[in-house]
């Protein structure tokens, strides 16, 4: 046999395409779905896991239509929000200070700032001939109050949050926001112009390249912290600040791309122009505005993803789940909160199940909440926005037998006509088959079972 023949064949080009299809598929495969049965805590998995997440809730909760609503609250109160900024700017002899860095903020609607700037002219002269006093100061404040009231509705349906701020809240947490707005405008801007004035005079000329560099890069780090802000604040939930940096970072990147992506894209919208004239600003404005919304709300869909990833670890198995899986579970659940109440423990939360055991928050709020319905669980308070669970009967009374009685016992029964009489034979049996095994479960006390609680460690 010649050399070339004992040589190993090399695969062929069909072999080759067949083997990445199949490595492909597989990550696809990994990435879809098997990412949630995978519980080590890298820095890959949960990247995954995030982006996952983000996408499915970002489509799960359509946020376009989301988006769209906001863009007309934001047309209806553009004009009293600029008032209220050019007002407190005025008070502040920086009017021309304001509109220059609303320019510099939205490049891109130049046109509609200028509208919209004659609108304010014209809105705040007659706040000064007095027809503005009373009933027009209000409907200004509700105006935006709204806006933010549905901001924030917004965010706390991405957060899953149920109830928002109570009316009082809303109306002095918005109200602060819009007259602190145009003063952290203000001392931003005077803040750029010191700098730029200060290092020019102390750095010699050779730096001024990077210096110029370093001042135009000013206004992401802003929009970095204006976004991260609102994903911190406005959510009616408890938000780390590190998530939200991220977050912020993201939307903040992709709402100045948008600005540039307009400002350059100017060129090939004379289409618009020859059909609305000198309305063509109107389409153009609402695309931007609805475009801006989108990325406001998938910055927070990824806020929340990457900080309650761990709450969704094997949740593609929760269709699925079989009713004795389902009982073993409540039977975890239900001892790990009488243990906790006779170590006289803070009350276990939802997060605490999905954080130490890996039962996904869905599956977990489901079970919880079954067992508050047959008075076996109460639901205690411990933050604003946290809620544990405790016994609602004594512990010495809190069976395995009673758990398993109460739950098989929930819901309606006994509907179907003749259904108790037609099969009494086979009812009886059953029944006492399980009365049995109740007395026997009516001996064991969910606070003598064995149980490794890994939350008090």
């Amino acid at each position: 046999m010649s050399d070339k023949d004992s040589r190993p064949k090399k695969p062929s080009i069909a072999s080759r395409l067949n083997s990445i299809w199949l490595r492909g598929l597989a990550l696809w495969n990994y990435c879809y779905t098997d990412v949630w049965s995978d519980t080590r805590n890298t820095w890959k998995v949960n990247v995954v896991k995030t982006l996952n997440l983000s996408v499915r809730s970002f489509f799960n909760a359509d946020l376009q239509t989301r988006a769209a609503a906001l863009t007309y609250n934001t047309l209806l109160a553009i004009v009293p929000a600029m008032a209220l900024l050019f007002a407190i700017g005025r008070g502040f002899g920086f009017q021309n200070l304001l509109q220059n860095q609303l320019f510099n903020y939205f490049p891109a609607q130049s046109k509609a700032i200028e509208a919209a700037l004659s609108f304010v002219d014209s809105y705040l002269a007659q706040a000064s001939e007095g027809v503005f006093v009373g009933v027009g100061i209000v409907l200004l404040l509700w105006t935006l109050i709204s806006l933010l009231g549905n901001v924030e509705n917004a965010f706390n349906v991405i957060w899953d949050v149920k109830g928002g701020r109570t009316i009082a809240r809303k109306v002095t947490d918005y109200t602060a926001i819009f007259l602190i707005l145009p003063v952290l405008m203000i001392c931003a801007s005077g803040i750029t112009i010191f700098m730029s004035s200060a290092l020019q005079r102390l750095l010699p000329m050779a730096l001024s390249p990077v210096l110029t560099w370093v001042l135009d890069f000013a206004p992401y780090v802003l929009t970095w912290f204006f976004f991260a802000g609102a994903y911190k604040l406005i959510p009616n939930a408890k938000v780390k600040f590190k998530n939200a940096l991220i977050s912020g970072i993201f939307a903040g990147t992709g709402f100045q791309v948008l600005q540039w992506l307009f400002v350059t894209g100017q060129v090939y919208v004379s289409k618009y122009n020859a059909i609305y004239g000198s309305f063509a600003f109107l389409p153009l404005l609402l695309i931007w505005m609805q475009l801006a919304w989108m990325i406001c709300l998938a910055g927070a869909v990824l806020c929340y993803s990457s900080q309650n990833i761990f709450q969704f670890n094997f949740s593609n198995n929760l269709d699925k789940i079989s009713s004795d899986y389902r009982r073993k579970i409540s039977v975890v659940l239900a001892t790990a909160v009488v243990k906790h109440f006779l170590r006289h423990e803070s009350p276990v939360t939802v997060v605490d199940f999905a954080k130490y055991f890996y039962i996904p928050s869905r599956l977990t709020s489901e079970l919880l909440d079954e067992q508050v319905e047959v008075g076996l669980l109460s639901r205690v308070v411990i933050t604003e926005d946290s809620i544990g669970y405790q016994p609602a009967i004594p512990p010495s009374d809190f069976s395995l037998g009673l758990l398993l009685r109460r739950l098989g016992h929930r819901g309606t029964s006994g509907f179907i006509p003749e259904f108790d009489s037609r099969f009494s034979p086979l009812m009886a049996i059953s029944d006492k088959i399980l009365r049995e095994a109740y007395r026997h479960a009516d001996e064991v006390l969910l606070g003598d079972l064995p149980f490794e609680d890994t939350v008090s460690r």
